[in-house]
Parts: C-alpha cells; sequence; structure tokens
C-alpha cells in the first residue's frame, strides 16, 4: 500500500469495479477526484450541464448493464443533476452519482453551496450517504456498487466532502463487486411452465431493466419455440426485435385498443423483469390489482416487488436474463394450441402500424415507419418525451436489444444525452435521437460535448411550435384556452450548423429519406429539423378532435 490521497483512492476504487467512463460537469469541490482521473486510463467526458451527464451515465447503464458514474459539483450541480437521478429511480437503473461537499468542518452553517445530501437525495435515491472518514471510502463506494446493482437496481448518490477528498491515507482497495451465479433452477422453471402451460389465452409481457442481446434472443427463441405473443412495456420495445412474428406490440401511453383487450381478456401472464405499474395496465383499468382475473406469474430481480401491487400466482426472485436463458433452452410440453390467438395478436399489432394520415406536408407516421426500413440492423434509437414520442413508439420498428434507449420516468431532454453516450459506446452504428422542439431545448447545449468527443449522432427535430403533449391536454379539458403551450424556436439546421455540426430542415415528407442518408454520411453530428403542422397534436387526434372529444 502507499499513501494517497482521496481522489486517487476513490480513482483505484473505480478502477478495481471496471469503471471504463464517467460523465462530469468539473467542479472545485472535487479537483482531487479530478487528479485521480488524470492518466488513469478511465475517460472523463465532459459535459454542459449536470442534467445532461446524469442522463448519459444512465444510457451508459441501460446500454453496459454496469452502473453508470457520474460526478457534479455541490449544490447547483448536485440539484441540477437529480433529474438523471430521477430516470435512474423509475426505469431501475444502476448508476453512482459523486457529489463534491463543503469542507465537512463547515457543516451546518449553510457554507457557501451547502446541501444536506442525505435528505435532498434520501427519498430519490437507494441509498444517499456522505463520506466523512478517508480510511472508510474504498468500503462506501464498494457498498455503492453493490446497493445499484441489487434487487431492483437503482442509483446511489455519494457526497464527498473536500477536505476528505484532499487528505491522504495509507489503506488497501476493495476489489470489485463479486459476479452473482444464476439464481435459476430447474424446478423453478418447471414451475412456471406448469402454470404458463394450463392457460389458453397467454400473454408474456417484457420490461425493466439489466436486459442483454442474448436476453432478447432468448425471449425471441421461447417465444417462437412455444407459440407465445409477447408485447413489451413503455419504452422497453427492444426487449425483442418488433420485427419478430411473435410481437404484438407495447403496453404505452395510448396503447392499442386491441392490445389493451387482449390484456383484459388474457387467462394468464407471465411477467418478465417488468414491475408491471400504472402505464402497462392502463392506470390500473385493464388489470385490476385487487380482481386481476388471471394467473400472474411474476419474475423480477428485487423479492420485495414480488405481491408489491399485485399478488402473484407465482412469483421468482430472480434476473430476467438467467430466467430467458434457461427458458429458451426448454421443449414445449403438453398445451393449448395457441397459434390463432398469437396470429391474431400479431395481425392486430400490423394494423395498428399501418400509417394514419394525420394533417400537414411533413408527415411524422410515414417518416417513422420509413425510417424501422432506412436504418441497419444494429442501428440505435434514442428519445425524450412529448407528442412527438406516440408518433414513434407507435410507427418505429425497434430492433432488438440495444435498439432503443428512452426514459420510462418521461423525462424530457434524455433524448439527446442518451444518444451521445449510446455513440461513444458504439462508434461503428448509426445512432439516431428523436425529439421535439421544447425537448431538444432542454439539453442541445450537449452538442458542444458530442462535437468534442466525435459522437456523430443523427437528431430528428420534431418542431411544431408547442409543447405539444400539453396542449393535448389542454384542448381536450380548456378547448381553445391555449395558454403556456406555444414555443419560439431557433432555426435547428443553422445552430447546427454553428456548433460545426450538419444541420437540414425537412418541409416534406418526400426530402426525408435522403436528408437522412447524407445526415448519417456526414462524419459530424446531424440535425434534422422537421417542421409540422401544430394541428397534428397524436396519431389520429387533430386539435379540433380534441376540442370535439371536450364537448363530447
Amino acid at each position: 500500500m502507499t499513501d494517497r490521497h482521496g481522489g486517487q483512492i476513490l480513482v483505484d476504487q473505480l478502477k478495481a469495479q471496471g469503471v471504463r467512463r464517467v460523465f462530469s460537469v468539473p467542479g472545485e469541490s472535487f479537483l482531487a477526484a479530478l487528479d485521480g482521473l488524470h492518466e488513469s486510463g478511465i475517460e472523463n467526458v465532459v459535459c454542459r450541464h449536470e442534467g445532461g451527464a446524469v442522463m448519459m451515465a444512465e444510457a451508459h447503464a441501460k446500454l453496459t448493464g454496469q452502473p453508470g458514474v457520474a460526478f457534479v459539483t455541490r449544490g447547483p450541480g448536485a440539484t441540477n443533476g437529480s433529474s438523471g437521478i430521477h430516470v435512474a429511480k423509475q426505469d431501475s437503473t444502476p448508476l453512482i452519482l459523486f457529489v463534491g461537499q463543503i469542507d465537512n468542518r463547515h457543516r451546518d452553517r449553510e457554507a457557501f453551496q451547502e446541501v444536506d445530501y442525505r435528505a435532498v437525495f434520501g427519498p430519490l435515491a437507494k441509498w444517499a450517504a456522505e463520506v466523512d472518514q478517508i480510511d472508510r471510502l474504498p468500503e462506501y463506494i464498494s457498498r455503492a456498487f453493490h446497493v445499484a446493482q441489487s434487487g431492483r437496481p437503482g442509483p446511489v448518490v455519494l457526497a464527498l466532502p473536500e477536505n476528505m477528498l484532499s487528505a491522504r491515507a495509507d489503506v488497501p482497495d476493495l476489489p470489485a463487486v463479486a459476479p452473482m451465479p444464476p439464481s435459476v433452477c430447474s424446478d423453478q422453471i418447471d414451475a412456471v411452465l406448469q402454470l404458463l402451460c394450463r392457460a389458453k389465452r397467454p400473454l408474456v409481457i417484457a420490461g425493466g431493466s439489466v436486459w442483454s442481446a442474448q436476453a432478447a434472443q432468448d425471449l425471441a427463441r421461447f417465444a417462437e419455440g412455444f407459440g407465445l405473443p409477447v408485447c413489451a412495456t413503455f419504452r422497453r420495445m427492444d426487449r425483442i426485435d418488433n420485427r419478430h412474428p411473435n410481437y404484438a406490440g407495447d403496453l404505452s401511453v395510448g396503447m392499442n385498443p386491441k392490445l389493451a383487450a387482449r390484456l383484459r381478456e388474457a387467462d394468464c401472464l407471465l411477467v418478465i423483469g417488468s414491475r408491471l405499474g400504472d402505464i402497462a395496465t392502463g392506470s390500473y383499468d385493464y388489470v385490476d390489482p385487487a380482481a386481476p382475473g388471471k394467473t400472474i406469474i411474476h419474475i423480477h430481480p428485487d423479492p420485495d416487488e414480488l405481491g408489491r401491487v399485485f399478488r402473484p400466482d407465482l412469483g421468482l426472485a430472480a434476473p430476467a436474463v438467467d430466467v430467458l436463458a434457461r427458458l429458451a433452452r426448454r421443449d414445449p410440453p403438453a398445451r393449448p394450441d395457441w397459434a390463432a390467438w398469437t396470429q391474431a395478436a400479431r395481425a392486430d399489432y400490423l394494423d395498428w402500424i399501418t400509417p394514419r394520415e394525420t394533417p400537414g406536408a411533413v408527415k411524422l407516421e410515414q417518416i417513422f415507419c420509413s425510417l424501422s426500413d432506412l436504418l441497419a440492423d444494429d442501428a440505435i434509437i434514442t428519445n425524450g418525451a412529448g407528442n412527438y414520442a406516440a408518433f414513434l413508439h407507435r410507427y418505429l420498428r425497434a430492433r432488438a436489444f440495444p435498439g432503443h434507449l428512452a426514459p420510462t420516468s418521461g423525462s424530457m431532454g434524455y433524448g439527446f444525452p442518451a444518444a451521445i453516450s449510446a455513440k461513444l459506446e458504439h462508434p461503428d452504428r448509426a445512432v439516431v435521437c428523436v425529439a421535439g422542439d421544447g425537448c431538444f431545448q432542454m439539453t442541445l447545449n450537449e452538442m458542444s460535448t458530442a462535437r468534442q468527443y466525435g459522437a456523430n449522432v443523427v437528431v430528428i427535430v420534431c418542431n411544431n411550435g408547442q409543447y405539444g403533449t400539453i396542449r393535448m391536454h389542454q384542448e381536450k379539458t380548456y378547448p381553445g384556452r391555449v395558454s403556456g403551450t406555444q414555443l419560439f424556436n431557433p432555426d435547428y439546421a443553422a445552430l447546427a450548423r454553428a456548433y460545426g455540426a450538419h444541420g437540414e430542415c425537412v418541409t416534406r415528407t418526400e426530402e426525408f429519406a435522403p436528408a437522412l442518408e447524407r445526415a448519417l454520411a456526414a462524419d459530424l453530428p446531424a440535425v434534422i429539423e422537421l417542421v409540422l403542422d401544430p394541428d397534428a397534436l397524436s396519431p389520429g387526434l387533430t386539435i379540433e378532435g380534441a376540442r370535439a372529444l371536450a364537448k363530447a
């Protein structure tokens, strides 16, 4: 052992945990940690806003299955970053946020930028703590990685007083979190299949976090071998390739009414990885926790989630990837013939994604249908939130994991930082962010980050000059009384060029395909602005239609 300052001890622990990349906005409160990162071999991606940095770390964790790591400074840095912590909490993403803190000898005097991080982040994170003893730094970091990954994964916040980081100590490092052996036995798989194969109308629901390309393949193999229909939960569309003949759609906001009816009609739900929340169940209307009226087989890594809302007939506390690996290797036992049920579910999905025309010269339904065909099989799509996302989720045929990154928390601004993170992890793949005009403006300053690190993503900006989702609800509730939802927008193509990126503006649908081809070939970050008719609030709903609903 050698004498090291706290920043070096911290970074050495990150190296021991296998961390390859961190995301940060620098602050004087963690200068020692920045010094530790110097020549460490860990890439430090310097961002322009703490919310963007933490969202990049969260997306990195989604892609890799390993905890994302971010560094922000005290006070406003930490509170800016809290938006990414909320994403990680609701999306069950393993993440560790290190926050610089005031000199602990000045605590409770409301020193410059002082915040009680345990109080602020305690309800938002899985664990929030402050490290005051340098000799315990390896212990805290080891625990942070364990907590972030155990059970239902989630975010951990560790505050680091600057005098603790700059102090020196001679302490041993701790090894990485020990790998967890597969926790599923044959008897458990037998129990799942015995219950499933009694059903006449089963439905597989796939979701949750910590997925893999192999898990997506195993799910497809299992579904195909057993003849089962598979649907994904909200913004987890890449749990299986949407082009697979057993895929039946996603249980999302504004889901296919025929899929909602099928969810009601199903007599057995095999829920793999997902918590089965309000969006997937239509605000608990399609499946009522008090009287579900169907058999529920629930597989989730956290035993505390099993029975928390829905009482399962069989609950299995196990990672989805392990269970799917075993299910994929099983031969189907005697069971009812589900072929007609599954084929009907697929037919309903294909009908749902057949474009329904909306107003305007640029039609999002056609754009996103064509996007599915124009991109390579290994492309990654990201998005944040807004009414454009209803078009995207309906008409995009997402690739298998990691084909789609989006926040189940519904956070605007997520898509662009997530795309940058995805491109850094997969520089050989096409990465396309779809954002609304309001959504993109929340994090578009990260274009500097994209340029600095060569993250040549393509951003498709859906510009309708308004906060479209809120306008839609406004017209349904207070028709004709437009308030607080109109936006002034820049010339997005010109703004992209000001950053040294590629920029184009599309005013007709037929201009999109060649614009996308040029953007992908630009060898620069690129922005394609779609000029939309503000009357197209969502697929199948115009402003006049929303007002008519309000009067009905």
